[in-house]
């Protein structure tokens, strides 16, 4: 997510926020046109769902949903009231929580109303945390759904460490996962992914995902010609980076993603907490 592109989001969720009898709020009917909601109707149905997660959750829907009429303006400058919600941070939180979160406003959505001190640099640093953790998490169901296609087609589990670890190998131009490891000084015990930056964790997923299609589209059979398979996508991925100046294996080593999402769910916890208290 682009840093202009936060900063737009970050304003507009700040100027979206009003005060109602003294509690924070946020208009349903403005968050449905900032998360990316054309319809009203499928927008009632993520507040429904928010209800319900609330009441869940062992708090008053209607200390936290209210309902309100506003005003829009038609045509020739004629004016209606319309039904509306008023959302205090926690049910906007909730909200951010059961909308589609494949819309990148809606991610946003999920750290703004999280992040109590609402600094923008704050949204941004828990936001590429966020990213790292669903890309970790990404590259995994790829693995899982690679080895699942190769293990019909004559590949057992010891023979797809070698064509990952491979792969790995025609990624980061010759080093194998063992000497990545011991480059970035990672234990043996440790899958390499958990270390590596965003980028190349999709670049991982990028080039597995290639390889599953294509084991599939030109049927693919046995070690060798799987293996070769997924070394030639990692070589062509490694490729697509280098012409944009990315050398895989000279990217630093980040925090461990392990740790990240342990400190995400903490946070999480943490929030839910403090924002049934603070309407």
């Amino acid at each position: 997510m682009k840093k202009e592109f936060i900063s737009e989001l970050f304003e507009k969720f700040e100027d979206a926020s009003y005060v109602l009898e003294g509690i924070e709020c946020w208009s349903a009917r403005d968050l449905q046109t900032i998360l990316g909601y054309t319809k009203w109707d499928n927008f009632t149905r993520v507040l429904d769902k928010s209800k319900i997660s609330c009441q869940n959750a062992g708090e008053l829907i209607s200390n936290h949903f209210a309902d309100i009429g506003k005003m829009i303006t038609l045509a020739k400058g004629a004016q209606r009231e319309i039904n509306d919600i008023a959302l205090t941070r926690y049910a906007s939180y909730l909200v951010a929580q059961n909308a589609d979160a494949t819309k990148i406003e809606v991610a946003f959505a999920q750290t703004y109303f999280a992040v109590q001190t609402r600094k923008q640099e704050i949204i941004e640093k828990r936001l590429l945390d966020v990213a790292r953790v669903t890309a970790r998490e990404k590259l995994s169901k790829s693995e899982k759904k690679l080895s699942g296609i190769i293990f019909e087609r004559g590949v057992d589990n010891k023979s797809f460490a070698i064509i990952r670890s491979k792969g790995d190998q025609a990624l980061f131009g010759g080093k194998s996962t063992n000497d990545m490891k011991r480059v970035l000084k990672i234990s043996e015990s440790r899958p390499l992914a958990d270390f590596l930056p965003t980028l190349t964790i999709k670049a991982k997923d990028f080039a597995t995902e290639l390889t599953s299609h294509n084991v599939i589209d030109k049927n693919l059979k046995g070690d060798v010609q799987i293996s070769n398979e997924h070394i030639e996508n990692n070589k062509a991925v490694r490729g697509m980076l280098k012409q944009r100046g990315v050398i895989p294996e000279n990217l630093a080593i980040e925090e461990d993603v392990k740790k990240i999402q342990r400190r995400l769910e903490s946070e999480e916890k943490k929030v839910l907490k403090d924002l049934k208290t603070k309407k």
